[in-house]
């Protein structure tokens, strides 16, 4: 998705520009006009002009700066962003549970691959496009629980609700990922029983809402807000400013998570 922000900027910047051209004009016509006649007047013109002049400067330095900084911090927002969904630890461990499966059962193996290939093609492919459709994210996420459901070789209390209604959306892709990661990371890998991640998608009137919500070990609590989080946190204030919220509470045993966005 195109940071329409950028280009409302440039926008606003070239308009200011020509509008400061006529002001200038204008100013520098009136200063010929009353110079010689008027010294006091002249000198307020004068005075008025080196003003404008150094307050439109400043503005457009001001904003110039800001494209410049919103342009880097997108390149470097997208770069973190592919490198902390791709987690090397998650896939290699996936790969060592596959080679015990394969002699056991060979077929319940290549589905599992299948799976994992899709994944990592989805990560690797369709997370640098600019949007991707809703039904897509969803495929990924399901793929994602249920390779997780096959590693950890426990029960595990996953329920997974989608309504989406009208037509596919699209959206940012891979946004969700990381706070269903944070939910089998911190929740279902640390507790030995009772674990669950119970989600909600639904999507109607260009909004999208998704929940998560997970119970974890108090005792091996070390949640933080990592560098997943703050990706993700950045990455909608620079696609969705303005349309979208974050809100993330937690008591002694419940970690619970909720996205909003308003599609334009």
């Amino acid at each position: 998705m195109k940071l329409k922000t950028l280009d409302k900027k440039k926008k606003i910047i070239m308009r200011v520009f020509k509008i400061a051209l006529i002001i200038i004009g204008f100013i520098i016509v009136l200063f010929n006009d009353t110079f010689g006649k008027l010294d006091g007047f002249s000198e307020f013109i004068a005075f008025y002009f080196i003003l404008v002049f150094i307050t439109i400067a400043h503005w457009l330095f001001k904003q110039i700066k800001s494209i410049i900084r919103l342009k880097n911090e997108k390149a470097k927002t997208e770069l973190m962003h592919l490198k902390s969904q791709v987690n090397p630890h998650f896939f290699f461990n996936m790969l060592n549970n596959l080679y015990g499966l394969v002699g056991k059962d060979a077929k319940k193996a290549q589905e599992l691959i299948l799976k994992l290939s899709d994944m990592m093609r989805y990560s690797i492919y369709d997370g640098e496009k600019e949007t991707v459709l809703l039904s897509e994210e969803v495929s990924y996420l399901e793929n994602y629980i249920e390779l997780h459901k096959m590693r950890y070789h426990k029960s595990i209390d996953v329920k997974f609700n989608i309504e989406i209604k009208d037509n596919d959306y699209e959206i940012m892709p891979l946004l969700f990922i990381i706070l269903l990661e944070n939910a089998f990371k911190h929740g279902v890998e640390n507790l030995r029983e009772n674990a669950y991640v119970h989600i909600n998608l639904m999507a109607q009137n260009n909004e999208v809402g998704f929940e998560i919500e997970n119970n974890f070990d108090a005792i091996e609590d070390n949640q933080e807000s990592g560098i997943g989080l703050r990706n993700l946190k950045r990455r909608l204030e620079l696609v969705y400013p303005k349309n979208h919220r974050l809100l993330i509470s937690k008591t002694d045993t419940i970690y619970n998570a909720k996205l909003n966005i308003k599609l334009s």
